[in-house]
Formats: C-alpha cells, structure tokens, sequence
C-alpha cells in the first residue's frame, strides 16, 4: 500500500471529482474525440495498453473499446480512484488494476519492465515537480514499443495571470452549469468559494505544455504536437521512434 502523502487518496476527495469536478471539465467531449481520433489514425493495432493516473479508467476503457483484443493496465496511486475503476471495467479479463506511486520510478516495478503500445494518462502529472516530470516522461519512453503512442490529457500553467484568471471563470461557469443541469440550488458563488479553497489546489504544480513538449522532443519522442488546448487544459504527446 502506498503511503498516503496526497488528498486525492482520500475517498471524499476521488468522490468529489468524479462525481462533480470532472463532468465540468471544459471540452471534455472533444477531447475524447481527438483522442479517438489520435490512437486510430497512429496506432491501428495495439495490444498492450497503460492508464497512468487512471482515476476511474475513464481513458483507458475508451482505448479498451476501440481495441477489444487489447489488454489494458490501470495504475493510480490513489486506492479511491482504484475502487471507482474496478466497478467500471467491463470485461475485467482484459485488464490489471494497480496501485502505483509515479512520485519516484519505483512504478515501474509494479509492471515488471513490460512494453506498452500505448501509454495515456489523464490529469495525474501536473502535481510533479518539474524534474519529476522530465524524469517520468523518459521513463514512459522506455516503457513503450517502438512506434508507441504516449498522450498526456493534462491541467498545464498560463501564461499570464489574466489567462489564469479567465481559465477559472470559465471552470466556475462550467462547474455552476453541471450542478444547475443536476437541480442543485447551490449558487455560482457558493461554487466558486468551493473552487478557490479546494483541498487539493496547493499540489497542483503547473507547467507551460510548450515547456512539456520540449521536454518530450529532447526525450526523444517524434510528431510531439500539442493536439488541444482550451486555457489551462492541454492534450499533447508524441511517439517513440520506430528504430
């Protein structure tokens, strides 16, 4: 059991978020989509699937559909986020759920060295610092087959204070959108209070998704792209040579 050092590895905060949080994350279905349209167009037969920070699987159960002979590991450092992705995979036969500390790369252990064709992870990295980041993406980059597809679905840093600032609004209107469609009666502003104080902001440790795709250039990946951005909400990647 991995020590417990963040608040996503309490049940009320994994409830939270993906019960409340997530279904107001800005362009959620266009970034399925692109997703969709990423794996399929590089990636036509995949065999081996990682879900790094999988939270309920909700990544890799799309990977998992558009590739049913495909097996698919789920790795979380929090048991909550575990939990909630067992009670959603459907065929369990394909799939290996795991607890998994990417804090240092004692991780890779937990999959025996093995080689995936695709890694996708999904707002788990942002916490790291800078240098653990850069450490975890070569890493990934090992841990994937030649011509092996990594995606990062990621919270990544503003460039300036003001766009901070309208990526917030935007995050408040969409939370404030998803509770009214749900008939809560809570207020925009009860909502904001919430949003501003959550318990997991201080672990949040942002960086420019062009400093991130830098990194995955000098790491050695190839067609390393930023695919969609909306504010403060990135999905970029690359792939690992095919030599």
């Amino acid at each position: 059991m991995t020590k417990q050092t963040s608040k996503w590895q309490t049940a009320e905060l994994a409830a939270s978020f993906l019960n409340g949080v997530r279904g107001a994350i800005p362009g959620a279905d266009l970034q399925m989509t692109t997703i969709t349209k990423i794996v399929e167009h590089w990636t036509p037969n995949a065999n081996r699937i990682l879900d790094i920070g999988c939270g309920d699987g909700i990544l890799g159960r799309l990977l998992m559909e558009i590739y049913p002979e495909a097996h698919a590991f789920f790795l979380d450092f929090s048991e909550p986020m575990l939990a909630a992705a067992r009670s959603k995979i459907v065929d369990s036969s394909r799939a290996t759920v795991k607890q998994a500390d990417f804090s240092s790369p004692v991780w890779i252990d937990v999959v025996n060295g093995e080689k995936f064709d695709i890694v996708i992870s999904g707002f788990a990295i942002h916490h790291l610092p800078n240098t653990r980041k850069q450490a975890l993406y070569a890493e990934i980059y090992q841990q994937l087959n030649p011509g092996g597809l990594f995606l990062n679905m990621e919270h990544v840093k503003s460039a300036t204070p003001a766009g901070e600032k309208l990526f917030d609004d935007l995050f408040v209107d969409n939370l404030y959108k998803f509770h009214k469609n749900l008939k809560s009666e809570t207020s925009r502003q009860e909502i904001e209070n919430t949003f501003y104080n959550r318990p997991d902001k201080s672990e949040n440790i942002l960086a420019p998704v062009e400093l991130q795709c830098d990194w995955l250039r000098e790491i050695g990946f190839t067609d390393v792209d930023c695919f969609f951005k909306i504010f403060e909400i990135a999905l970029f990647g690359g792939r690992k040579s095919e030599k």
